[in-house]
């Protein structure tokens, strides 16, 4: 197994949806190229959230460095542009000591922050517009949004309200939607050399299967002693309370759903999310996709090491 270019420039990105097998392909890529994993998780970056946001272990990790783990209080703010500052800081950091660059995760935002094209923090803004929509339920934002721009509220959850008012805000700023103008910006050459490896399954369901089974084993970890221990009113007013699996247990606490419903909610929210995760991926035309469940054979994580190494050397 090799690797035709040897240059450590360019960037290898690990993306998928939510329990498809990411974390492993990266660190065993990180390991053979001598490389640092970058996480790309909008939740992993949070201190304390770890089993919800299946936060990759110690033992997992199998020695090699990671990097946007654990860097602000679950309490705290933290943004698009807090993580593309952070990242590059970590991807100069790498590459000066002569190290391989591999991002792994499902926040596609994230990564398309650092290295690919976005104009989405360029496209001006309107704050008396913003403060309109502010006024507004998230149903109703998430309608409008989807009656302009179904591509953006297919990839935006309704939830989210920050980027759902964002994207309408670029309309009104610019006259284009926000797909349209994501569109016209990979366009421009992006600020990496880099190879993005998606990993998904012809068969859906086997997917779904995988999201329960992680579901079920993270109730067996503990995570509702884990959303315990983190219940306050300063976790509850912030962004990191809406992470999937921690706000349907949050409801469960508060009386609104038995244990089983919070865990159904749980499963049913992941699945969306997968939906969400490959509709973002897949609008990246340079995604290089592995279907794992058409690789059969004794040793499938290896024919998975293989074919990742097939894209590297091809691209």
């Amino acid at each position: 197994m090799s690797v035709t270019s040897s240059e450590n420039s360019q960037i290898i990105a690990v993306v998928g949806p939510t329990a498809s097998g990411k974390t492993a392909l990266a660190v065993e890529l990180a390991r053979l190229l001598d490389g640092e994993v970058i996480s790309c998780d909008s939740v992993q970056v949070y201190k304390g959230m770890d089993i919800g946001s299946a936060k990759v272990s110690g033992e997992e990790m199998r020695g090699i460095p990671h990097h946007l783990i654990d860097v602000i209080e679950p309490s705290g703010e933290f943004s698009c542009a807090d993580y593309a500052f952070l990242a590059k800081k970590a991807i100069d950091d790498i590459q000066s000591r002569g190290k391989r660059v591999v991002f792994c995760g499902g926040t596609g935002l994230y990564l398309d922050s650092v290295i690919g094209i976005s104009g989405f923090s360029d496209a001006g803004k309107d704050e008396i517009f913003r403060a309109e929509m502010e006024k507004k339920t998230p149903s109703e934002l998430h309608a409008m949004l989807t009656a302009i721009d179904p591509v953006s509220a297919e990839a935006i959850h309704m939830n989210n309200v920050k980027r759902v008012i964002r994207a309408l805000e670029i309309f009104h700023v610019t006259g284009k939607i926000k797909s349209a103008w994501d569109e016209q910006s990979r366009c421009i050459k992006p600020p990496y050399e880099s190879v993005i490896i998606g990993l998904d399954f012809r068969n859906r369901q086997t997917l779904y299967d995988r999201i329960d089974r992680r579901v079920d084993i993270m109730l067996e970890s503990g995570l509702i002693d884990e959303v315990r221990g983190l219940d306050c009113e300063e976790f509850r007013a912030s962004t990191a309370s809406d992470g999937i699996g921690y706000k349907e247990i949050l409801s469960y606490f508060d009386g609104y759903c038995s244990l089983d419903g919070a865990v159904a909610l749980i499963k049913q929210a992941s699945r969306n999310y997968a939906k969400r995760q490959l509709t973002w991926f897949r609008r990246n035309k340079n995604v290089k996709w592995i279907y794992v469940d058409e690789l059969c054979g004794e040793d499938k994580f290896k024919l998975i090491v293989n074919s990742a190494f097939d894209i590297i050397n091809n691209n």
